[in-house]
């Protein structure tokens, strides 16, 4: 039986932020959980990430109910610890305190060893010219796409 991938991203990461640098960080899931993730029932759509006591959280990442869970069941939007080693998380502690600085999740998988992992990056928010730009800059790919397609 071939496993399939999975790969669940943020797309409102790359439209909303400018990511600055990214991370790979363990999260800590129940085993309902885990078993919802490989089925690929997880979104990452309104997740964000903060420091609480020197560790880092994730907070409204909503992975579906086990449809075999019973009442072992988790709690669909439970904040979730991730797991860096300690000089990664006092870069992003110092890198917090600037103004305007956020950590967003990017992208959830499920590595060759079978755990899965959280893509982090440390963003800054884009104003809404930024977001023109970004769209502008999509839709000028997709037509040299076309007109390449359409030349050969």
């Amino acid at each position: 039986m071939a496993e399939k991938e999975i790969n669940i991203v943020n797309r409102k990461a790359v439209f909303n932020y400018f990511v600055t640098a990214s991370y790979e960080a363990g999260i800590m899931l129940t085993g309902t959980e885990i078993k919802s993730v490989r089925e690929g029932k997880a979104s990452l759509g309104d997740a964000y990430c903060f420091l609480k006591n020197g560790e880092l959280w994730i907070k409204s990442m909503h992975i579906s109910e086990y449809a075999a869970g019973s009442y072992n069941n988790h709690i669909p939007k439970r904040e979730r610890k991730l797991l860096l080693n300690k000089l990664e998380l006092r870069k992003l502690a110092s890198r917090m305190r600037e103004k305007g600085t956020t950590i967003i999740p990017i992208r959830l998988y499920i590595n060759e060893r079978g755990f899965a992992k959280l893509e982090i990056g440390l963003a800054r928010g884009k104003k809404k010219f930024d977001k023109r730009e970004s769209l502008k800059e999509a839709e000028a790919k997709r037509e040299m796409s076309r007109a390449k397609k359409n030349y050969i």
